[in-house]
Formats: C-alpha cells, structure tokens, sequence
C-alpha cells in the first residue's frame, strides 16, 4: 500500500503550478467555486494509475469531505470532471473540494475495507455515516488462567479467549450472562480477588459459581464445566440441555435431591435463556439478518444477531447522508461500516442485492479469516426472519418518524421560546461540577435534532478559578471554548460533520444557572468580541427543588416560565439533566483517580512496574521518601541509576 498526496496548494512541489492552473483553467459554465473544485480535481487526475485505491476529498481547511474507493483510481477521479453527468449532492461536494489524497492498495477488496475505516475514522459529511455511539458487547471466556472467567467484554479484543457475540445492548448481554452464570457455575470475579479469597463468597451461596477459588471444585470439575459452557454458547445447546436432564434424573434414581435440586436450577437457567428468544432462529447458526426500509426521506437498517441458532438481540441503525443514494448502496455502506469493529459471521441475510455484492464479501472474507456467504433468503427459516426483520425495520422507522415529528414542535416551540431567528441544530449545555472548589470540572453536552451527540461532548479541567466560584469557573469554560472561534471569525462553517468543536459555532447555548451565571457568560463572550450566539439559563426557580418551576434568565435581565406540563419544558429539563449527569459522573471520576493516585507518580522515569517494587519493598510512599540512597539501591528491580534517581528527586533541596 503507498500514499500520495496530489494536487494541493500546500504541496511546495506543486504549488505554482497548482496557482497557474487556477487562474487560466476554467470550466464552460460552472460556478466559481465548482471551477476551482475541478482544478483541483483535474490536477490529481494527472498523477493517478488506473489501480486500485482510495481517494479523499478535501475542503480549504484540509478537513475530509469525502472517502471514496476505485478498481482504477484514475477513472473514477476522472469521472468527477464530468459536472453533466453528476447529481447536485456531488456537485456541491466538488464546489467545497480544493485537494485530494490518495492511497493506492493492492486489491480492490482491500480498498472497500480501507474506505469503510477511513469513513469511520473521519465521518466525512457527503459519505453514509452508520451512527452509533457504543460500541456492541460481547461474552469473553477467558483462556488465561487454569479456571477461566466469565465477563461482559466491549472494546478491543486483545484478551486470550473466546468471544461470543456480538449482542444487541448490555441489557441483553446481562441477563444472559446472569443465566449462564446459574447455568454453567462460571466464575465472574477478577483473578486478583480470586487469589484472595480464603472461603466463599456470596455467589457461591447463590449458586451463581462453583468456588473454584477455593477449592470447591477442582481443575478436572471446572474443565468440565468451561466445555459446557463453549457448547452451548457455539450452537450445542440441546446437547448439553440433554446431558443435564440426564445427570439430574440419575442424581434422583440415586436419591441425591440436594445434586438433582442443582441441576433442575441449571436447567431452568437454559430454559431462560431460550426462552428469551423472541425469534426462531433455529437450524441458522451463526448469521447476521439486514433488512432495510426507507419513508419520508429517511432510512432505517434492521440487524438481528444469530449465533449457534439463538437470538442475541437486534438493533436499528438510521444511517445519514443517504438523500440521493440507492437503498441498495446504503445497506452496503451499512455492512462494511458495522463490521469495522465486529467480526462477520459465515453468514450475512440480506433483503436485497448488493451492488458489487461478491466484492463485499470477499473484503468481509478476507477481513474475518474464513469464508462469508451473503444472500437473500427464499425460503424456510431464513425467509421467514427476514420477513420478521423487514417488518421490524418498517415499525422501528415509523416511530422514530413520529418521535422526530414530535421533536420538531418541541424544537420550533423552543425557537418562538427564546425568541431564536430559526430553530437550532446545535445546542450546547454547559454546567460546572466540585466540591468546595476541588477537582473543579466544567462539562458541554451537545444536542441535535437527532438527539445527544455523544461524540461532541468535552471536560474543562479548571486551571485558574480553583476557588469556590462559579462564575469564575464558568468564565474560564467559556473562555476555552470560544477563544479560538473569536480569533477565526465566523468564516468557519458551523454545520460541517466530523469537525472537532473548537470549528463549529452553536445555533444556542443553554447554561445550568441563574442570573449570576448568565451575567458571567454574557459578560465572557461580549469581552471577546461574540454578541450574537443565542445564550438562555435555567434556574429551579424560588422552589429550589422542584422540577417544573424553572426559570428561564435571558441576556438582557428578562425571565421567562413554562407550564409546568409543556412538553417544551420536559425537553429543556432533559438537557440540563444530562449535562447535570455528565459533569457529576467526570467529577466522581476525576476525585477517584485524585484518591487512587500515589506520591510515587509524580517522580519522572517511575513506571508502574518500579513503583510496585518500591511499595512492596518498603511499604508506604512515605518510607521510600525517608529512604537513604543505600537503601533504595538494595530494593529488588531498581538499579542504582532509578535508586538514584528517586533520592535526587526528595532530596534535591538538600
């Protein structure tokens, strides 16, 4: 794989030409700045192969428009000249372009998965973007460790064991990890506790774990277990159903109730678990079920998870920036983007065809390791859950069409409220979190007419009004935020996807405060030059306490109420209560690492495994302080470089 970078004003190899170019090339009929999207364009044409790759689109701020994949790269860049040819979306999309990167792979399959990370990484605002803010969790059974444990895993999969997933929420995940627990006596604790434990713990009387820890079963018991637990979650579960029926029946033949009382309670466990299925899935194995529905401008993507037959949840997905696209194209933007971070089963249901659809699957192939099937079901049990999903996915679009029919009067309620020129497509709430002016945090949540943007919110770390002052404390956040807006202006875009906060201007900002705090924001943002972002401030009013007697303070001293049963209020409450949620839950975070932190932290050069040292060797912080050179040097894993060191470091005084 090779990058290059073509046709930019800021390549020194380039940029005279590119200036020359500029100014003499136009194009018959094209607007200004859709001529200099084309200059741009034609001048990476020029340095292109017909090979495989992809290309980004960039706008004059270097910021990526959009990510683009090619069997022959100088092809399809090509094609982007021919403006007669192009729809709006992609004229507008040339009009903002002023260079291109690209980078050339070996295959086209690896550059459909190189476009789907490059997507996911910069959420260019022309691309279809699969929005979802968490990502899936799944079941890891460990293989590290002579009894194995059994958790709730999310994030990177580096950890020694086996995976089982994903599932659709963590709600799901809980109750059947709860179930496998009484049903397979795995335990769930950290080997650290495990290796401290000198009698049972609470689980075991709950008989939700088998004690390994001591030595209530041993290696050979556990072993047993652990396989039983990999059958049933692979798709074996009638067999190891079958077994236990078995084991039980034989404990009462033998008159051992108290054994046959445990194994109807593990039974009872399964029968849970399949009995959650809200779905058949049986004889499918493992795969993955789309189906796609589309109404009033917008699209919603149905997912149900299969795995060894049995249903692990579904999710919608409401992918954006899919107006003038083929619902086909969409759900194939949908698969790869969702597989970038789970991994794709041999079998993917589809409820149409995809466009280039054996090259998505060959990256799918060559992305998981083994072979990936995707069709579109005809009939038996296959057809009838994509029948169940397609259904699903019709529903699940309805009412979020009703939800954002609703949200929309909330919003233009909100805009004739505050008195706004249009309704709000960014709204930043901005609260401060401390304890008697310690480990002050200041906290921004962001909302949308598409609800929390997760992706947006930030932590201020006060630096300068460590006093108990909020107002201070809200001066210095609003100082933050809005120093680098005030230097560059307003000829930074305010609505482009993908851009950090610090280029997005917000259409209102709303403050948890009263009429102090609205003075101290007023009075920040006028000193920088910022007169005209919308600012408003909720107070609980007179009745401090109770909800739906809010106060509204405005810039100019004014005050306003709402009913106490307006749903305009209900949503102005669930944005202070969010952003009440976020600044308390950084606060509690940032107080937990102040108590966990170590004296020894502050040395420079002293890692985790050499503090450990010194606190074993001496016992406290404070012992390795009052420690003489000599001493240090004797400490087992520090040499006498770091022995010295650490004396220097207490003692450089003296």
């Amino acid at each position: 794989m090779s990058r290059t970078k073509a046709g930019s004003p800021h390549d020194p190899r380039g940029k005279e030409r590119f200036h020359e170019d500029r100014a003499t090339k136009t194009v018959a009929g094209a607007q200004p700045d859709l001529e200099a999207g084309i200059t741009a364009i034609r001048e990476t044409v020029k340095t292109l192969k017909p090979r495989p790759g992809v290309y980004r689109m960039l706008d004059a701020r270097g910021d990526v428009l959009y990510v683009g994949k090619a069997r022959s790269l100088k092809a399809r860049v090509a094609n982007y000249t021919q403006i007669k040819g192009l729809t709006n979306r992609i004229q507008r999309m040339i009009s903002q372009c002023r260079a291109m990167e690209i980078v050339v792979t070996n295959s086209e399959a690896e550059a459909l998965l190189l476009e789907a990370q490059l997507i996911k990484r910069y959420r260019p605002p022309f691309n279809v973007l699969l929005r979802d803010d968490k990502s899936f969790p799944f079941i890891l059974l460990r293989a590290d460790h002579a009894f194995p444990r059994i958790t709730k895993h999310r994030g990177a999969r580096k950890a020694k064991g086996n995976y089982y997933g994903p599932f659709a929420s963590a709600g799901s995940v809980n109750k059947t990890l709860n179930a496998l627990q009484k049903l397979f006596l795995l335990r769930s604790c950290t080997d650290s506790f495990f290796n401290n434990r000198d009698r049972p713990c609470l689980l075991y009387q709950i008989k939700r774990c088998s004690a390994p820890c001591v030595g209530r079963i041993d290696e050979p018991g556990y072993e047993k277990l652990v396989r039983e637990a990999k059958d049933f979650l692979g798709g074996k579960s009638s067999a190891v159903q079958q077994d236990l029926e078995k084991q039980m029946a034989k404990a009462a033949e033998e008159l051992d109730f108290e054994t046959a009382a445990i194994l109807r309670d593990r039974l009872r466990a399964a029968t849970f678990i399949q009995g959650s299925q809200a779905i058949n899935a049986q004889g499918v194995g493992d795969a993955d079920v789309f189906a796609l529905a589309a109404k009033g401008g917008q699209v919603g993507v149905q997912a149900f998870f299969i795995r060894g037959g049995q249903n692990w949840g579904h999710r919608t997905f409401y992918p954006r920036n899919t107006g003038e696209l083929e619902k086909e194209e969409v759900l194939s933007d949908v698969l790869l983007q969702f597989y970038e971070e789970v991994p794709p089963p041999r079998t993917i249901l589809v409820d149409r065809a995809l466009p280039e659809q054996d090259l998505v699957a060959e990256a799918l192939c060559e992305k998981a390791g083994h072979g990936v099937a995707i069709s579109i079901p005809q009939r038996g049990t296959r057809r009838k859950l994509m029948q169940q999903a397609s259904r699903n996915a019709v529903e699940a679009l309805e009412r979020r069409l009703a939800e954002t029919g609703t949200k929309a009067k909330v919003l233009r309620d909100l805009t004739e409220f505050l008195e706004l020129e249009e309704v709000p497509q960014r709204i930043e709430v901005y609260d401060n979190s401390h304890i008697q002016g310690d480990k002050a945090l200041g906290a921004m949540v962001v909302a949308s007419p598409e609800g929390f943007e997760k992706g947006q919110y930030r932590k201020f770390n006060i630096k300068t009004a460590q006093t108990n002052d909020d107002f201070a404390m809200m001066r210095e956040v609003m100082e933050r935020r809005f120093r680098k807006l005030a230097e560059a202006g307003r000829d930074l875009d305010a609505r482009t996807e993908g851009k950090g906060h610090e280029a997005i201007w917000p259409d209102l900002v709303l403050i948890d405060g009263g009429k102090g705090q609205m003075s101290s924001v007023r009075d920040t943002l006028e000193e920088m030059g910022i007169e005209d972002v919308p600012l408003i401030a909720i107070a609980k009013g007179p009745y401090h306490g109770r909800e739906g007697r809010e106060v509204f303070h405005f810039p100019d001293g004014r005050e306003k109420t709402l009913p106490v049963n307006s749903p305009l209020l209900f949503y102005l409450q669930t944005l202070r209560d969010e952003v009440h949620r976020y600044a308390i839950g950084a606060h509690r975070a940032k107080r937990s690492r102040a108590i966990t932190a170590s004296p020894l932290d502050e040395i420079p050069g002293i890692g985790p495994a050499r503090k450990r040292a010194l606190l074993l060797h001496f016992g406290t912080a404070g012992k390795v302080r009052a420690a003489a050179l000599d001493d240090l040097k004797r400490a087992p894993g520090i040499s006498a470089g770091v022995a010295q060191q650490v004396y220097d470091f207490y003692h450089a005084g003296g």
